[in-house]
């Protein structure tokens, strides 16, 4: 496949400004001791750098979400291919290099070499192992294999919908379960609970958090500078701070909602909107779009090597290479 490259360019808008009567003077003329001065209104704020498509890589059957293993610097997607609730053993975990080259599409694969892989969505990696959420189980593989390495089942616990994954420093995953469901014509249900499960080293599953708080919890993304978790609401409009042990996350930003993605760098948060089709920051707490147009946007990832936006297109079947100014 030939990848598209696209360029945006900035247009710089200058603004003419006219003489203004200051007063003392009558319909026609300038009256005595009058006078006439230029006033110039302010100049409008610079438009902030754009950030540019790279790439468009097509191919995929329902991305759902993109990481960048940087110690072997290749892009992992997981699709769906199908019903993200059906427990069709056909999902499949895709490489891609940074060039768009897709080097294996499905180099992970339900069915095949003891793999069991329904609707795998958000992807996480603890060293060389890749976690992976599957509908109400967790699994893990060998990044560089792909051999199957641990399944960790959480429907004893009635996990509905498990999304995405983080790790945390302890080594612990914690799962976001969205608590929807979709009936026979495609209308998403909501029989909940919304929750945050946790699994321990000792492959223990305990309920992090629970309650109606949590919005439908979608991405959750680690935040090493503010040494907690930030969670992004699919049900609602929030961007949530939250810790182990807290008994409701808190507040940080708001915005369009229909939240999927969300990374992390440094001090800002980028989430990835199905609402307005964007990928917005939340640096200081006020939405800054980022990136416009990009349709059923969701688990985004980051290559923090070439400070780049991995979008993957859920509905079209293909992945975004974005670069950030």
């Amino acid at each position: 496949m030939k990848p598209t490259i696209l360029c945006t360019a900035l247009i710089v808008v200058a603004a003419a400004c006219k003489p203004l009567d200051k007063g003392g003077s009558r319909m026609g003329g300038a009256g005595a001791g009058s006078s006439t001065t230029s006033v110039a209104p302010p100049m409008p704020s610079p438009a902030p750098p754009a950030a540019t498509k790279l790439l468009a890589v097509a191919g995929f059957l329902t991305p759902e979400s993109v990481l960048h293993d940087s110690a072997q610097d290749i892009y992992f997607v997981s699709n769906i291919n199908g019903s993200p609730t059906a427990k069709d053993n056909n999902g499949f975990i895709s490489r891609v290099r940074p060039d768009g080259a897709v080097e294996n599409l499905k180099f992970i694969e339900g069915g095949k070499n003891g793999v069991t892989l329904s609707a795998p969505k958000g992807l996480a990696l603890s060293g060389d192992t890749l976690w992976v959420a599957d509908i109400d189980a967790v699994r893990a593989f060998n990044a560089k294999t792909g051999a199957p390495l641990d399944s960790v089942s959480l429907s004893t616990l009635g996990a509905v919908f498990l999304n995405d994954v983080a790790i945390a420093p302890t080594g612990a995953v914690y799962i976001t379960d969205t608590g929807i469901r979709f009936d026979d014509v495609g209308n998403v249900l909501h029989p909940g609970p919304d929750r945050i499960f946790r699994i321990g080293a000792d492959r223990k599953v305990t309920v992090a958090a629970q309650g109606d708080t949590l919005g439908r919890p979608n991405g959750i993304a680690l935040d090493p500078v503010g040494k907690r978790f930030v969670v992004v609401e699919f049900g609602g409009k929030a961007v949530l701070a939250w810790k182990p042990g807290d008994k409701a996350p808190t507040v940080i930003a708001r915005g369009a909602g229909g939240f999927d993605g969300v990374v992390i760098i440094g001090n800002r948060i980028l989430v990835s909107s199905w609402t307005d089709s964007t990928v917005s920051s939340y640096e200081t707490g006020q939405e800054v779009k980022l990136i416009t147009g990009v349709p059923s946007p969701a688990d985004i990832g980051y290559d923090a090597k070439r400070n780049r936006v991995l979008i993957p297109i859920f509905t079209g079947n293909r992945i975004e290479i974005w670069q950030l100014p």
